[in-house]
Formats: structure tokens, C-alpha cells, sequence
């Protein structure tokens, strides 16, 4: 797989809660260079990263992170802001306690909310695979593509484990073909990358890839 190839399907990524507007441009540059999906950063930084692409780079944001037990009018509210702000897609965390819990209806009700907030935006949800049984994940596969988002993504990358190759197949095999698959957290190296492409992964969330192009 040619290396342009895996960059065109990564969300360059940098989420860590004391990142700066300086590391945020630096971050838009080089996704705009090595042509990357998106960049995906913090709520805050959205307005700023919006005009500074002004149009060269989508902007991810995500919503509920990392922990995804917000309420859903606050997952609404600062979702139709994050869009307001000028974010073109949105990866929300599932609320992993109602997930638990078994509530499945309000565990969709959840996630409509923000596919309502986020209007016509890519909805990319966050299941956390690694909290998760095979049966939740199996679960979740059915109910984020019957709330009609875009992407089921396997890890925020602030959790326990990140992405794994057990997982992506998983999710590739119980997801509808309308609906994409999100590996994120712990991409290390371009074998991983190329792996999870290969087993269905459509997009990935890291910090690296680029990293490696450059060095490349």
C-alpha cells in the first residue's frame, strides 16, 4: 500500500488537554502537506483551526471526551457549537455507564441527539472497545448505523488500550456496509496502519503516521 494512500485516510490528531494554538497550526500544516482527512483536535481550538485552514483541511472535533458520561444536552449543546465553531465532523464517546447498564434505548437516544445537533457533519461515535465484551461491541454495531452515524470508531486513546486488530475486524464484520469504521489509538507504525486498512478500517486517528512520513 502506497504511502499516500494511508496518509489520505488518517485524522492527524492531537488531543492532549495542554496542546497550544502554535502546536494546533503546526498540527494543520503538516495534515495540509502529507494530504490527511482531517485534523481532529480539542473542542477549544476549533474556531482558530477553522480560520487558519480556511478551507485547505476538514477539522475534526470530538465531543463527551474521553469519558462519554456527560449528559446528552451538554453532548448536544457542545456539539451545535463545535459546528457552529466550524467543525466538519464530529467523534462523540458513547456513554459507556448506560452501556453497561444494558439501557440500549438511552444509550441511542444518546448518540441521536448529536446526530441531530451536528446536522448534516460526519458523526464519527467512540465505543471504547477495550471497556467493552464482544456481545456490547456486537450490540453497539447495530445501534450507532440504526442512529444513523457515519463511523464506529474503536478507542479515544485516553483509555486502557487503543485500537487492535481483533477489534477493527469485529467491527468491520458486525457494522452494515453503510457504515465506516474509526481505528484509533496506539497506530504505532505503518504495518499497523496498513493492517487495520486491511481489515476494514476506513479512517485512523493518530498522531504518528505523519510523524513517520516526515521522517520518511
Amino acid at each position: 500500500m502506497e504511502l499516500e494512500d494511508i496518509l489520505a485516510k488518517c485524522d492527524h490528531t492531537l488531543l492532549r488537554p495542554d496542546c497550544t494554538a502554535l502546536e494546533i497550526r503546526d498540527l494543520c500544516d503538516e495534515a495540509i502537506k502529507y494530504g490527511c482527512a482531517s485534523v481532529c483536535i480539542p473542542p477549544c481550538h476549533v474556531a482558530g483551526a477553522r480560520r487558519y485552514v480556511n478551507g485547505r483541511m476538514k477539522i475534526c472535533t470530538v465531543i463527551g471526551f474521553p469519558n462519554g458520561y456527560m449528559t446528552t444536552a451538554a453532548k448536544a449543546f457542545e456539539t451545535a457549537d463545535a459546528v457552529k465553531n466550524g467543525a466538519d465532523e464530529i467523534d462523540m464517546v458513547v456513554n459507556l455507564s448506560m452501556v453497561k447498564d444494558g439501557c440500549w434505548g438511552d444509550v441511542a437516544a444518546d448518540i441521536r441527539a448529536v446526530r441531530a445537533a451536528c446536522l448534516n457533519k460526519t458523526l464519527k461515535v467512540i465505543i471504547e472497545c477495550c471497556l467493552l465484551t464482544d456481545e456490547e461491541k456486537t450490540t453497539l454495531c447495530r445501534i450507532v448505523a440504526d442512529c444513523g452515524a457515519n463511523y464506529i470508531k474503536t478507542s479515544t486513546g485516553f483509555s486502557k488500550g487503543g485500537a487492535t486488530r481483533e477489534d477493527v475486524a469485529l467491527l468491520r464484520r458486525e457494522s452494515p456496509a453503510s457504515m465506516k469504521v474509526k481505528a484509533a489509538g496506539g497506530i504505532s507504525s505503518l504495518q499497523d496502519a496498513e493492517d487495520f486498512i486491511n481489515l476494514g478500517a476506513d479512517r485512523l486517528g493518530t498522531s504518528r503516521i505523519v510523524k513517520l512520513a516526515m521522517a520518511a
